[in-house]
């Protein structure tokens, strides 16, 4: 099964300008726990709730600020034909529960979470992401 037939398709998206507040406000109304920022719809990076607190609130920022401020640039992000097995692998190897999707365009065309790709993916595989994910053991690895 490729992803775009697990993915959610209703992926709200902000744009830099977005302030911080306006940012947590969609997390909070829409359960989630990051926003793609995009232009023109293309997605140019993420903000997580994580980001708001210790990029933002920590270091002082304005309710008022940017995301842009506080966003993370680098963003990982899959393909919507790649395979949910696949994609399941990669999020394993990153290390991150979701991920936004993008069409071979790189438009961005929704979000895929660990949730969604057990609906297709061998529950041993997406319990073997789980436990790389969540093991800090492995993120000591990694450093």
């Amino acid at each position: 099964m490729k992803v775009k037939d697990v993915m959610s398709r209703n992926c709200t998206f902000i744009t830099p300008q977005t302030t911080l507040t306006e940012a947590a406000r969609i997390m909070a109304d829409q359960d989630i726990g990051f926003v793609p920022v995009a232009e023109n719809d293309r997605m140019i990076g993420m903000v997580t709730d994580r980001d708001i607190v210790i990029r933002g609130v920590a270091k002082g920022a304005d309710s008022n600020s940017s995301v842009k401020d506080v966003m993370s640039a680098k963003t990982y992000y899959c393909y919507d034909d790649e395979t949910a097995e696949e994609v399941c692998a990669n999020m394993a190897d990153l290390k991150v529960r979701r991920l936004p999707v993008v069409n071979r365009e790189k438009r961005l065309v929704g979000v895929v979470s660990l949730g969604d790709l057990a609906q297709d993916v061998n529950k041993i595989k997406v319990g073997q992401a789980v436990q790389t994910i969540t093991d800090p053991a492995n993120d000591q690895k990694a450093a």
